[in-house]
């Protein structure tokens, strides 16, 4: 790729339970290297409208970008990812399916002795986490007031978004970057390793929590810059 053509935009998409403003500390470090980054709020009502909410942002970028996506919002960038304008993938600690699967797929038969996220019943068509056992589950490693913090701000997750499925990989096309998170709670990381396995990512392992976009910035930001430089 030419000096000219490398991408300097990043756009930064959230996962489910939580909103765009947990990526702070990544987009600061970001922006202190020169980079143009964007962040996504995603209404997390349908697979479909998140990665049309993302493509608008993709769309207002003047030259490729690096699309980073963590949890739910992996399977966002696996869809919108398709956009001619994204140069590579990064997933944190994120779902990354194929062709035909959601999320509620990949999550249906975890394995014996791998930790179950703490997802309530359905209300009104919507999912929350069981607010008691979030700090655990979602922020081990996070100071337990801001994970009592987070449990009490989740934003309610669309069941049409768990169970949107993806109508092409784009990390079938496109060059694609995994952190696993190994203390994570919520995507065993077994399972975090065969989804990166599968996608032919370039790998990278950090001990975090699932909240490792905010207990560990650093190397999230590390590695998108491995994706921007490569």
């Amino acid at each position: 790729m030419s000096a000219v053509s490398e991408p300097r935009n990043v756009v930064l998409v959230h996962g489910g339970f939580v909103d765009g403003s947990g990526w702070q500390a990544v987009y600061e470090r970001l922006v202190a290297d020169g980079h143009r980054v964007s962040v996504v709020q995603n209404p997390t009502l349908s697979l479909d409208g998140d990665a049309t909410a993302t493509r608008r942002v993709i769309a207002a970028q003047d030259g490729p970008v690096v699309l980073v996506g963590h949890s739910y919002g992996g399977a966002v960038i696996t869809e919108a990812g398709q956009d001619d304008k994204v140069a590579a993938l990064v997933y944190i600690a994120a779902f990354a399916p194929d062709k035909g699967e959601s999320v509620g797929t990949l999550i249906a038969d975890p394995p014996p002795g791998a930790p179950v996220p703490p997802i309530l019943p359905p209300q009104d068509g919507f999912l929350l986490l069981d607010p008691q056992k979030f700090p655990e589950a979602f922020a081990g490693d996070l100071p337990v007031e801001q994970a009592r913090f987070m449990a009490d701000s989740q934003v309610p997750w669309g069941v049409d978004a768990l169970n949107g499925a993806v109508s092409q990989a784009a990390w079938q096309t496109k060059p694609s970057w995994y952190l696993v998170a190994t203390e994570d709670h919520m995507i065993p990381p077994p399972a975090q390793r065969a989804m990166a396995e599968r996608a032919g990512a370039t790998v990278a392992e950090v001990a975090a929590s699932h909240s490792v976009y905010l207990s560990q910035p650093d190397a999230v930001a590390d590695l998108i810059r491995q994706a921007l430089a490569s």
